[in-house]
């Protein structure tokens, strides 16, 4: 049962709690285009979590005749299971772990270097991939409209917001099909808004029930996607 929210998360009531509301991510940035109708045409400028944020985020930028870019963000895993992250590298080398995991867990100072090590020059060689020579744009001048296919702990998007902090990005906007409301409500207090069209609660938690087909997106995919398309 989901708690009032803050006063800068808009949700569709509608959506609320619900699961298989999006056909696929394209329908998603459909959905997520009507709610932020406000900024079409305006100076904002769509950045995209690789890789499930990519195809949600082409649709969204598309609808709303905005320009689009990447920010490349990639959770640090652990030695034994790949699928858990404790931590997260943002393309400008930001790092965050998540210290309540790592004290459970009990990673020792040289697992955990090892783990940041690894996930920077994964994030490296995932920026010169995907944007070859093509530099960031300034990221100063415009208002972020940050989007991933979902949040589920939200620790990825809050690296991703840390990094375009540190870059001097004067606002930034929060767009997602899907989130959890834990992560929602802790990622709301460090940006201007956050858009979230299929709000949920509960102890049970996957992006990829929100929607009615699902799979990884490929790096061929997300070049194929960004082709043309970056800012």
């Amino acid at each position: 049962m989901l708690t009032s929210l803050p006063a800068n998360v808009v949700d569709l009531p509608d959506l609320r709690d619900q699961v298989g509301v999006f056909r696929n991510r394209e329908h998603a940035g459909e959905i997520l285009a009507g709610m932020l109708e406000v900024y079409s045409g305006s100076d904002a400028m769509v950045m995209a979590v690789p890789a499930g944020g990519v195809p949600v985020a082409k649709v969204l930028a598309e609808q709303l005749n905005l320009p689009m870019d990447i920010a490349v963000v990639s959770k640090i895993t652990l030695p034994w299971n790949t699928e858990v992250g404790y931590g997260a590298v943002a393309f400008d080398g930001t790092v965050r772990l998540n210290k309540d995991l790592v004290a459970r867990l009990g990673l020792t100072d040289e697992e955990i270097q090892r783990g940041i090590s690894k996930t920077s020059a994964k994030v490296t060689h995932r920026v010169k991939h995907l944007r070859g020579k093509q530099a960031l744009p300034d990221l100063t001048t415009s208002h972020i409209i940050l989007v991933d296919d979902g949040l589920a702990s939200g620790f990825t998007m809050q690296v991703a917001v840390e990094a375009l902090q540190k870059a001097g990005t004067k606002s930034i906007t929060v767009a997602v099909p899907t989130g959890h409301q834990r992560a929602v409500e802790s990622i709301a207090g460090e940006v201007d808004t956050l858009y979230c069209a299929n709000m949920r609660g509960g102890y049970h938690f996957a992006v990829a029930d929100a929607y009615m087909r699902w799979s990884d997106v490929g790096e061929k995919e997300v070049v194929s996607l960004l082709a043309g398309a970056l800012s």
